[in-house]
This record gives structure tokens, sequence and C-alpha cells, in this order.
């Protein structure tokens, strides 16, 4: 997470300045000195016709399309149906997989030079023949608004997840809406904490009841439908979160539970209550996930089986009091009629916030892998664990650590180039985001490689498997980000932060060493792992962190 400039939102970005102590040198891992990736595969072409599982009729029809014949027939058709640019039958209308990859793998190049990234041309071009191999043979891939959006003449949103903030006011519940919309717009998803929002149980300063975070959840549910049923790209996602001492907190656990019932009710009497059918869009609150941000006040409550206040959002005095055992059986009872709402653990967040002193971490993303202050994004790319498994074929299985931690150090790289250039839907959005910018590297395919492996899902091979793997992700992502900071410098948030930034640099390495083994398959990724978080912490020391 750093900064390289600040500027408009939308249309200015940062000028390239000249590295002090000149660029990364990039590693080939996959590729050969003078042969393009491109030359390497067999390339057929095939039709993608998809059709309606209604009626058979034909949804989507481009045929022709040019991919590797590797490539399995759905990865074939989400691809083309929807990733490739332009109107289907215009010359304009991307007709294979080689000029998506192109469009978005020279985006990211030649920012890449343009800010001083590279330390000569040829790195440049490894970097280029690198990332363009890793997503030919699915090693990983970004988030879907990089494949929408990098190097079409609109706006370059490259961002997934934002966090958004909304206060009491209705200038402020308006901007809430207007903002979710150009997020949803550009195929990303939004997550904001209505906490601040006088509860219904509260006055107005004209004498009346507020309306309460609830009703206007429903205006912003209500916007995000109709933009999911017209965008270009995909459904719109949310997150709203409320703390749980506000007043309104009980009213908000029941809002899917009532709907879920009214769902069935209406599917009984005939009417079409499927996912995208003609009767759905009559229910509420159908387009956000929902979570309660716990604290430990509660928690303790919880199991002392005590009181617990509700306190008013403008002068912070205890309300009402509940029960807290019975707020949480009635919240875990929710959970269960209708997966709404979650639990977020406000204490341990922001106990792992790397950036307190700018502010606490009060909500996620719509899926909750991404915390950290209100209005920013962050650019997410996921690793495919399986193209790491060797297996010998003779019951010997080992996953490549080495390969896994270069392939995260090329990838969190092309991911930091990506924010000098981004677009963002809001000013303090981009001016925050380029300010912190915030990265999320993770993985796919844990599942297959567990059942790859002979590991049982809920095994302690299979969690210490998967926390090792994690752990040396997350430890070679901020190694790099160290070894970025001497070459670009540490975002701009850094210095302020810096004390509580190796703090839980510390943390994440502490947590590594007590960790524990349970086999031969996961010692040698613990390895790698310890190995690149005393990294972490000998060259953040020295550097920061970009």
């Amino acid at each position: 997470m750093t900064e390289t400039a600040s500027g408009s939102a939308r249309g200015s970005r940062a000028k390239g300045t000249k590295a002090a102590k000149g660029g990364l040198r990039i590693e080939r891992i996959h590729t050969t000195p003078g042969v393009h990736p491109y030359d390497e595969v067999s390339w057929e072409r095939r039709d993608v016709v998809m059709t309606n599982w209604r009626d058979g009729s034909v949804n989507f029809e481009q045929r022709g399309v040019e991919f590797p014949d590797f490539w399995s027939v759905n990865a074939v058709n989400i691809v083309t149906s929807k990733y490739f640019r332009g109107a289907v039958g215009t010359a304009q209308r991307e007709t294979g997989l080689k000029q998506l990859i192109d469009r978005i793998v020279k985006t990211y190049t030649k920012a890449g030079e343009d800010f001083d990234y590279f330390s000569s041309p040829a790195d440049a071009e490894i970097f280029e023949h690198e990332l363009t191999y890793a997503l030919l043979h699915q090693i990983f891939s970004f988030n879907s608004p990089v494949w929408f959006n990098v190097g079409t003449p609109q706006p370059q949103q490259v961002s997934a997840c934002f966090i958004l903030a909304v206060d009491d006011s209705m200038e402020s519940i308006l901007d809430w809406y207007k903002e979710e919309g150009m997020i949803f717009k550009g195929g990303s998803g939004a997550g904001l904490n209505l906490s601040r929002i006088r509860s219904s149980k509260e006055l107005l300063s004209s004498g009346g009841n507020a309306s309460g975070p609830v009703s206007f959840m429903r205006g912003a549910d209500a916007s995000a439908g109709t933009i999911k049923s017209g965008g270009a790209t995909r459904r719109a996602a949310k997150m709203v979160v409320l703390d749980v001492d506000h007043p309104d907190v009980e009213a908000f656990i029941e809002t899917k539970v009532k709907e879920e019932e009214k769902i069935r009710a209406l599917r009984d009497a005939g009417f079409d209550m499927d996912l995208g059918g003609d009767d759905i869009t009559s229910v509420q609150y159908q387009n956000a996930n929902n979570s309660v941000r716990v604290n430990d006040e509660f928690m303790t409550a919880v199991e002392n089986g005590t009181e617990f206040g509700l306190r008013a959002r403008m002068t912070g005095e205890v309300i009402e009091k509940v029960d807290a055992k019975a707020l949480f059986r009635k919240l875990a009872e929710a959970a269960w009629a209708c997966a709404d709402p979650g639990i977020q653990y406000d204490g341990v967040i922001n106990n792992w916030h790397t950036c307190p002193e700018s502010g606490r971490i009060t909500a996620s993303n719509p899926c909750s892998e991404y915390m950290h202050l209100d209005n920013t994004s962050c650019n997410l790319a996921s690793l495919n664990l399986m193209k790491f498994l060797n297996d010998d074929g003779k019951g010997n299985q080992s996953f490549d650590a080495e390969r896994f931690a270069k392939v995260v150090e090329l990838v969190i790289t092309a991911m930091d180039i990506s924010i000098c250039f981004a677009d963002f839907p809001t000013q303090k959005i981009g001016d925050n985001t380029r300010a912190f910018r915030q990265l999320g590297i993770g993985y796919a395919n844990l599942g297959a490689l567990l059942m790859a492996t002979g590991h049982a899902y809920d095994s302690d091979g299979g969690r210490t498997l998967a926390a090792s793997i994690t752990s040396l992700m997350t430890g070679t992502a901020y190694k790099r980000s160290a070894e970025l900071a001497a070459i670009v410098g540490p975002y701009d948030g850094y210095a302020r932060n810096a004390d509580s930034h190796k703090r839980v640099m510390k943390q994440h390495a502490d947590a590594n060493a007590v960790a524990p083994r349970t086999e031969d398959l996961d010692n040698s990724i613990w390895a790698a792992a310890t190995e690149a978080w005393q990294d972490v912490l000998r060259l953040g020391e020295k550097n920061g962190f970009r």
C-alpha cells in the first residue's frame, strides 16, 4: 500500500518520476528468451453460443473466437461473453484471447516504464512476456474490472472493491446512492457502515423521528437492482454494515429474514421468484450482504449473559438496554434462516490495521476480504493453486513454493503499477487510493488442491496446507512491497503509520512462527514463508513499504 501521486479522480494521472535507485530486475519464470508466449501454444477457433436455461433461446452468440486448445468451454464462454469489448458483430469487437491479453498487458508494461519500475527495456520486455504467459496459462487472473476496462477508451477503473462512507445528512445519503451507482457501472462493488445515521428512535432537529438507516437501505437496494439489471458487465455487489450498539440493530438483523418469508409465500402462490425471475424485483434487500459489527464489550456481555447498551448516534448516550445473549441468538437465527447478517469483529480487525493513524476500519467490501479506510478501493488478483502442484504420477506430490513466490512477486508488481494509471469514481477515493495503494492478492482452487493432495476439507492437514500457502503469499507480497519502496518510494501515508505498519508485520511474522506443522507437503512452504517474513522485517525497517 502506498501513494505515487494524487490528482483528479478521472483523467489526471501523475507523470513518472525517475527512480532514485534504479528499477526492478525482472526474472524469467516461465518464458524463453527470444520466444513469445503465444508461439508456444496451439490455437483454435471456436463458436460461443450460450442459451437460456429456461427456454433454450440464444442469449449470447459470437462465432470464430480464437483461444488456446487447452482452454475449457466454460472459460472460453466466460471470457468471450463478459470480457471481450466492443459490440458483437462490429469491427470494434474483440475476437480472440490475444487481443484481450495484449490490451491489458501492454497497458501495464507501458505504465511500468513511464513510472520507472523497470531497470531496463529488457526487464520491461520480460515483465510483459511473463505477465502474458501467466494469464495465457491461467496461472492467475486479475479482478474483473481490469478485464472490463484496462486498455479501452473508457475510464480505467481497475479496483473491484470499494469502501464508502455516509454521514447523518440527506446530502451525504444521496451522495452514497450516486457513488455506489458509478462504482457498479464500472463493474465493481462497494461496502459501507451505516452507523453514523441516526436511528428511528432518535429525534430530528424539526422534532419528528428520524427515518433510520434501514429505510435508507431500501432506496440503495432498489438503485442497485436497477443498475444490476441494465448493466453491461455483471450484477451490482453491496455490503452494508451496522454496529451492534446502534439502536436499530434488531430491525437491521430482521430485514432479510422477513423478505425471505415473503419470497416463500409468493413462490407458493405461483409467482416467479427464481433469481432473475419476473417477480423477484418486488422483494427488498436482495442486492446486498449485511453484517453486524460487534465489539469486545458486546461479546463479553454475551458470554456473561448481561445487558448491553444501544447508543444514540448524536450524543453517544445509552437509550436502550437489551439482553446481549438474546440479541446474539436473534443474529444467529437470522443467519441460519437466510445467511445474513454476517459478523465482523471490530477489535481484531483494527488490531491488524496497518494505518490506524489515518482512521479506523469501519467496514469492508461486499465479500469482506478487503478491510481498510473509508473512501478507498482495492485492486484484486488471484493465483490458481493447482498450477503449482507437482505430481510425478507415482504418489509423490509437492507444492512448488519457489515458483509460487516468484509469481506472487510478478503479480503484486503489476497490481501496484495499475494504481499509477487507474481512474476512480470520485476525487476522494482517487486521492486515498493513491495515498495508500491498497492491493489484495489471493488464490483460487484451494478445494481442488485439497482433493488432489488427499486432504479432507475440515482436517488439520488441509488447514495447515492452506495456512502455509497463505503465509508465504502474504510475506512475499510484503517483501516485494518493501523492495518497491526502495525503488519508487513508500506509500504517502507510511510515514504517519510507520510504527503501526511495522507492528502488524511483526504480528504476521510471529503468527507464522507458531503455526502448526503437520506433514512433509507443507514443511517446505513454511520454510519459504519464514524466510519471506524475515526479509519483510529487515527490508521494511530499511525501506518502508510501498
